[in-house]
């Protein structure tokens, strides 16, 4: 393939991933933009591997990795849940990050790289080589353990090293002075030290900065990293000379900067105050209270599986409220029966989505869409928010913090001034827990002591199970 050629390839494959983006941002198109990201992709590959750069036996090589990546790929499509997809994002960006690196060096080290360039062109080269290498290693490290925490393998709870901020500072410090060490080395070995040295602040710093992060805050680090990955495969782009690897590395790391902003927004909080560390805790221990902050009120009234299916039966409207327990328990699949049921007689049931429910953005719409749930009853909270009053009953699945009214009612909570559904507007609230445990943010919540709340105790897919079988037995 001529130069021009490929050329015009990767013009037409920037164009399917712009146009892939697109759909992606609305459910009941998101089918057709991922189609148009895999046409994208594919015409990305062959006009690379058939193109002017790759020549002489390098095509067997590339075909190899193809054909082993594309197997792990197919494996993972097959066998992971949708449940577990959080994690598997948290994986893919790491393997971003790890490839940034890889190429990084390489380039470094290989003089074909810079063979015959001008001062000022290894310069620009070497800089790029850096700068590349450091987000790299910054996406590889905190995506490993934002996988480890959204697998449950690191707990949820942010370390707070004593004087972090001033460890940040100190690496901060060194990446600069060995930035310019390394751009001062006359010959390739005397600046592979500073890279390396560089290299291990830089992973050392990825691990700091996501344990520091609560898990109620995964949402908006699953979105950052995202946007880290982005900007590695730009840096990547810049080395190799490719310019779709820039366009698309930069389309990938401008879209997670926006939705890391919309998580932020989200939940009433800024990006800054997320990654010095914010609230957050191992399920089940409360954080400490602010001072002033208003302590529940009353006992939990508990309800049964038939007494909650009884209420359903009897309501004209109701809204159904998913978290992160309903994917833990895998239970998007009955919530999508008893939906059914109740919609075949004559039941209006919609769905309200908080826009950090679960552990990534969109978690919930992708269960919801696994167990077909219609796109047209899945409401977000603005959408839905006012029409509470008007609600018979509100169904909480394994849902807590998005739900809890102390972000309006209580000026000293933790989460004081978050945007949460208020579902203890409606005539009853139903919430499903397995217990009376804090959720991620690690703070009470005083709608389980509200007079018009129920507490439906137990695992949510057994439970559900069992509102089902006394909804078809009534």
């Amino acid at each position: 393939m001529s130069a021009g050629l490929a050329t015009v390839s990767y013009i037409a494959a920037i164009i399917l991933f712009i146009l892939s983006l697109g759909g992606l941002s609305n459910p009941e198109s998101s089918r057709r933009g991922n189609l148009y990201g895999m046409i994208g992709m594919a015409i990305a590959v062959l006009a690379t591997i058939v193109g002017p750069r790759v020549t002489g036996g390098g095509i067997g090589w590339i075909i190899g990795a193809l054909l082993i990546g594309g197997s792990i790929g197919m494996y993972l499509a097959r066998t992971v849940q949708m449940t577990q997809m959080p994690e598997l994002v948290a994986f893919m960006h790491s393997m971003v990050g790890l490839a940034a690196m890889v190429v990084g060096f390489a380039s470094y080290i290989d003089p074909g790289f810079t063979g015959g360039a001008s001062p000022a062109e290894q310069s620009i080269h070497h800089m790029e080589v850096y700068i590349g290498v450091l987000i790299g290693a910054v996406t590889l490290s905190g995506s490993v353990i934002a996988f480890g925490k959204l697998s449950g393998k690191i707990g949820g709870k942010p370390l707070l090293l004593p004087g972090r901020h001033f460890v940040n500072l100190i690496g901060l410090l060194l990446v600069l002075y060995f930035g310019y060490a390394f751009l001062q080395a006359e010959t390739a070995q005397d600046g592979m030290l500073p890279l390396i040295v560089m290299t291990v602040v830089a992973l050392l710093f990825g691990i700091h900065m996501v344990m520091a992060i609560g898990g109620a805050d995964m949402p908006v680090v699953v979105s950052m990293l995202n946007s880290y990955s982005g900007w590695a495969a730009a840096a990547t782009g810049f080395m190799l000379s490719n310019d779709l690897l820039i366009v698309t590395g930069a389309l990938v790391g401008s879209s997670g900067a926006i939705l890391s902003y919309i998580m932020c927004a989200a939940m009433n909080r800024n990006f800054l105050s997320v990654i010095a560390g914010g609230f957050g805790s191992d399920g089940g221990t409360p954080a400490p209270k602010a001072a002033g902050s208003a302590e529940p009120v009353g006992e939990v009234s508990p309800i049964l599986a038939a007494e909650t299916a009884e209420l359903l039966r009897d309501a004209k409207n109701v809204v159904i409220v998913p978290g992160y327990g309903m994917a833990v328990a895998q239970a998007q699949h009955t919530v999508f029966e008893i939906t059914r049921f109740l919609r075949e007689k004559g039941v209006n049931v919609r769905f309200a989505i908080h826009p950090v429910a679960g552990r990534m953005p969109g978690h919930m719409n992708v269960l919801l869409a696994e167990a077909r749930v219609p796109y047209d009853i899945v409401m977000e909270m603005d959408e839905i928010n006012d029409d509470f009053p008007e609600t018979d009953v509100a169904m909480v699945i394994g849902a807590n913090d998005i739900v809890n009214p102390a972000a309006q009612e209580d000026p000293g909570s933790p989460i004081a001034g978050m945007p949460v559904l208020e579902v203890w507007k409606a005539k009853t609230s139903i919430v499903m827990k397995r217990s009376m445990a804090s959720g991620y943010a690690g703070v009470d919540n005083p709608l389980f002591y509200k007079d018009n709340n129920r507490m439906l105790f137990g695992d949510a897919k057994k439970m559900l199970d069992e509102v089902l079988v006394a909804l078809k037995a009534g």
